[in-house]
């Protein structure tokens, strides 16, 4: 059997950090399963928002790395794709850039959560709204545009609800709620979501987001509900989301991306739900249990390792329970020393030496000075 292949993609901050801690852990878990998984490395080493403005002298330097950055990435994922890759790992890179690469190849994000009971599949739409587009500068201005379209919103329901019937084999979903600005849109949602509740199969709402925000607070939203939404309201809840539903915080977590384009092929990405901690890089500090998790969940999904993900779940309840944690969570362990206390818990494997990644691309130096400010596991805003 040919060995998988997984791709990865590596940014700035403590990104080469990351993706240390990702190869380890990987390579580990899939030898323990007497698997050897093949590391695809991305040649380019990508900007977070701090190296970009450290090296940006300018707002039209910093667009032109932008758009370079997307352009490198886009055709990576392509590339990888076409193939026969399905699954990579990045970690945290420049919102902007990411957003770019997002709406050209149509990416949604999706979270499955439960809080007593209540199943939740959270699904934000990446590939359209504010948050995509581009910007334009004159001084003292900056214009941006963007747009939404029939054809993404019914790609992205379709999806979503493809996805949740997946999740929810034996039920399926209860009801789908859109949580969109739509009014700001002259009722063009409601007017291309009108025939789909009965093509699909489920009811279909569109919500103003402080109204599924109170409802959320007042009552919850029900079991078997996907949330379908706009990275204008669920960049921000996705956070908040997790503490109701996930019982973690975000320092703790990854998630996945699909990118829908049918050049992509279902193509997912998985990152880490913090940022790029530019303030811990170098210091061995950053904490790696989102990391982790991605490792294992990649493993147990796309190289024949079966219980990857709870061997690995079992592990850092060990390792958390003996206090092995980074600053962020109150401990006083290093990024290494917990990473070598959950491979312990792991068990040592036997056989044969994985395949390299290849070589890494050339780590330029810190963009600033490394903060002295407490530790943290992402200064960046998750994305």
């Amino acid at each position: 059997m040919n060995a998988p292949r997984i791709a990865l993609a590596v940014g700035r901050g403590t990104g080469p950090e990351l993706a240390a801690v990702f190869e380890r852990v990987l390579h580990r878990i899939t030898r323990l399963h007497g698997v050897e998984a093949e590391l695809v490395r991305s040649p380019r080493y990508y900007h977070s928002y701090a190296s970009l403005r450290a090296e940006a002298g300018g707002t039209e330097e910093a667009a032109r790395l932008t758009e370079q950055d997307a352009t490198h990435y886009e055709r990576f994922c392509r590339e990888q794709a076409a193939a026969g890759v399905r699954a990579v790992f990045r970690t945290a890179v420049n919102a902007q850039s990411l957003y770019l690469v997002r709406q050209r190849l149509a990416a949604v994000k999706t979270e499955a959560l439960t809080a007593d009971g209540a199943r939740l599949f959270l699904v934000r739409d990446q590939a359209q709204g504010f948050y995509t587009g581009e910007n334009r500068h004159t001084p003292g201005r900056v214009v941006r545009t963007m747009e939404f379209s029939r054809a993404v919103t019914e790609q992205v329901l379709r999806h979503a609800v493809r996805a949740a019937r997946e999740q929810w084999p034996d039920e399926g979903p209860a009801r789908v709620l859109m949580a969109y600005k739509y009014h700001l849109l002259d009722g063009a949602l409601d007017d291309w979501t009108a025939g789909l509740s009965t093509e699909l199969a489920v009811g279909i709402g569109v919500f103003q987001p402080d109204t599924v925000n109170r409802n959320l607070i007042a009552r919850g939203l029900g079991d078997r509900t996907v949330l379908v939404a706009g990275n204008e309201w669920a960049d921000i809840m996705h956070v908040v989301l997790l503490d109701r539903y996930g019982s973690e915080r975000q320092e703790n977590r990854c998630t996945e991306n699909v990118y829908l384009h049918p050049d992509l092929n279902g193509l997912t990405e998985y990152q880490t739900v913090h940022g790029s901690a530019d303030d811990l890089a170098g210091r061995d500090l950053v904490n790696p249990v989102a990391t982790v998790r991605a490792a294992a969940r990649i493993a147990e999904r796309y190289a024949a390792c079966p219980g990857a993900t709870a061997a690995v779940e079992s592990g850092l309840r060990a390792v958390h329970a003996r206090g092995v944690r980074t600053p962020d969570f109150d401990g006083k362990a290093s990024t290494t020393e917990v990473v070598e206390a959950l491979l312990a818990e792991l068990g040592a494997p036997t056989g044969a030496v994985p395949a390299p990644a290849g070589p890494a691309p050339a780590v330029p130096a810190p963009a600033g000075p490394a903060s002295a400010g407490p530790a943290t596991a992402g200064t960046a805003a998750p994305r």
